[in-house]
């Protein structure tokens, strides 16, 4: 394991391994060796990748961006509120900056998904034991190609920008640890942790839409049909369902189709 000469704004570590079985696993073997709060570790490959709700998630060696961020907190009353949400506006933000024909371009989908139009373009995964929380971010950065059955709703961003930077995916992690940093590490800048919704509104993907929503675990046999409205306090999904005038929170659940 090698370290990385990047920029992060948490003041820790961030360290590179070409496979492992997931940046997730080597997080916390860091967190075990009391490494500290904003530590990085991505990976040039992952065996064992995994997305939400146990889908797997692997991807061209060496081309994409894949890392695990361990973050500290006292105790669970000190953990931001939806951090995936916020990490994915990160995200968003992050990849405008690092390629601006994207402004305007770059969406979140509830709830832990990146979107280039329609396109998946990144997945977030948050998990946490107690007091230390694993955010765990993989971004389809110079992957051209995909299996068959992911073509039409996976992406990435070289598909969307063709002249990528040699070294875009490290470039784009010093992007994202800035951005996500402005979200939820940086104490003393109150009006980013009070006006998070308001900026994330400005992304959801499907925002004034109609929408099917799946509520609670897959396969439950639910479908809420409505307007998706905004995001709630705690990151909840707002929808007005059909037929009804006063929205909604859901969570959790999956959107469905596109």
């Amino acid at each position: 394991m090698k370290t990385l000469d990047l920029e992060n704004p948490f003041g820790a570590p961030v360290y590179h391994e070409e496979t492992v079985s997931s940046t997730f696993d080597l997080a916390r073997v860091l967190a075990g060796q009391n490494e500290p709060h904003g530590t990085v570790i991505t990976a040039d490959q992952q065996e064992t990748g995994r997305g939400r709700a146990g889908r797997s998630w692997s991807t061209e060696r060496g081309k994409n961006l894949m890392f695990t961020i361990l973050l500290r907190y006292a105790d669970l009353s000190s953990i931001p509120q939806a951090l995936t949400l916020r990490t994915g506006l990160a995200v968003c933000l992050a990849v405008e900056d690092m390629a601006p024909a994207l402004t305007g371009l770059v969406q979140v989908k509830w709830p832990n998904d990146v979107m280039i139009a329609a396109c998946k373009v990144a997945g977030i995964l948050t998990e946490t034991d107690g007091k230390t929380v694993y955010i765990g971010v993989g971004v389809n950065v110079a992957q051209k190609d995909f299996p068959g059955e992911y073509r039409s709703r996976v992406g990435s961003i070289i598909q969307a920008v063709p002249d990528l930077p040699q070294d875009a995916r490290f470039l784009l992690l010093e992007k994202i640890l800035s951005r996500l940093y402005g979200e939820i590490g940086n104490p003393e800048d109150g009006s980013c942790a009070e006006q998070w919704r308001d900026r994330l509104e400005q992304r959801l993907y499907k925002k004034g839409e109609q929408v099917s929503f799946v509520p609670g675990a897959a396969g439950s046999g639910l479908v809420v049909e409505g307007t998706l409205s905004g995001i709630g306090p705690g990151g909840e999904l707002l929808i007005i369902p059909r037929g009804e005038k006063n929205e909604r929170a859901f969570a959790p659940g999956e959107l469905r189709g596109d």
